[in-house]
């Protein structure tokens, strides 16, 4: 029966390799009814163009959709070309420094 590897490399590459079939999981479980209901909406959407009226009840939905992923993008590309994803260690050694302070000036008093 062969040793089974339980190096500290061995163990990591298991976690992230179940950390990406996790996250795999979930993206594929709310993708996938996201997607369903868009495209409900975007066929009823199609009949509207075509003329049918059906399919007037879909503009609203539609816009929303395209109105808030749009809204959610110019915030990633704002926040990226700000550089908030440069450094995401240091707002928290930043709360920690100014906790710290703070408690160090009610101690004085």
């Amino acid at each position: 029966m062969p040793a089974v590897d339980q190096s500290p490399a061995n163990r990591s590459l298991r976690s992230a390799r179940l950390r990406t079939r996790v996250t795999l999981a979930l993206a594929i479980a709310i993708l996938i009814p996201s997607m369903y209901g868009f495209a409900g909406k975007f066929y009823e959407f199609l009949h509207l163009v075509r003329g049918e009226s059906d399919g007037a009840f879909a503009v609203a939905p539609i816009l929303n959709y395209l109105l808030a992923s749009g809204g959610f993008l110019l915030l990633l590309l704002w926040a990226t070309a700000n550089g908030m994803f440069h450094d995401i260690e240091r707002p928290k050694h930043t709360l920690l420094d100014r906790e710290q302070q703070l408690d160090a000036a009610q101690r004085r008093k």
